[in-house]
């Protein structure tokens, strides 16, 4: 176990399913996700995104990712959860699946967000990449809740929720781009991870292997 692990437990997360794998995102991870996010996560006429990172220059875009990847990385503790794991199929980098939300240690809830690389899209992998990360929030972590938002108007992210199981909690208005725009809700609390576990398993198609759990659990107990 390297020095950086034992002083920081979430360095060693790890889940992997196949050829899928979530990891903690290193220096070298980060700067191979900027490329990435440089070449373009979606049409430029749409925006996924309450913040719209995802505007500028490749280059801007690039140097956004990192400078919200070095802040985020340190916010893994009992009070605020920030959990950026990178997504790589047969071991290459292709976008970032997050979960994130206050209060940990006693709530235990966390709301999750993606990202992927526009190449990458259209083979299932958002899917795919949700129900791993689904499994180690609720086996590794010990989650309670997860829930998930999404826009009306991006039925790709929608149907991801519902195909790994969330349920539709209701929508409201939120402002983008100065606009009122709706967003959708959704959420999945362990007693109904453990009624869609298997269907899970069947969408990964391959055994889930969990690593550094039990030391992060104490991580974000304090």
């Amino acid at each position: 176990m390297s020095r950086l692990i034992q002083l920081w437990p979430a360095a060693g997360l790890r889940a992997s399913s196949g050829n899928l794998e979530l990891r903690w995102i290193t220096d070298e991870l980060m700067v191979l996700l900027a490329d990435v996010a440089g070449r373009g996560i979606h049409h430029p006429d749409l925006m996924p995104f309450t913040f719209p990172w995802t505007r500028g220059s490749n280059e801007q875009v690039a140097r956004g990712l990192l400078s919200y990847q070095w802040s985020a990385r340190s916010t893994m503790g009992p009070n605020e959860v920030a959990l950026e794991m990178a997504v790589l199929v047969d071991g290459e980098p292709i976008g970032v699946q997050a979960a994130g939300g206050k209060d940990f240690s006693v709530l235990r809830t966390v709301e999750t967000g993606s990202w992927m690389g526009q190449e990458f899209q259209g083979r299932g992998l958002g899917t795919k990449m949700r129900a791993l990360m689904l499994h180690l929030l609720f086996d590794g972590l010990g989650t309670r809740v997860v829930t998930s938002t999404a826009y009306a108007d991006n039925p790709a992210s929608n149907r991801v929720s519902l195909k790994t199981g969330y349920e539709p909690d209701g929508s409201y208005e939120v402002v983008r781009d100065q606009t009122p725009t709706e967003l959708n809700r959704y959420v999945m609390t362990a007693q109904r991870f453990a009624t869609q576990r298997e269907a899970l398993g069947q969408l990964l198609g391959a055994p889930v292997t969990l690593e550094g759990t039990e030391a992060v659990r104490k991580q974000l107990a304090g």
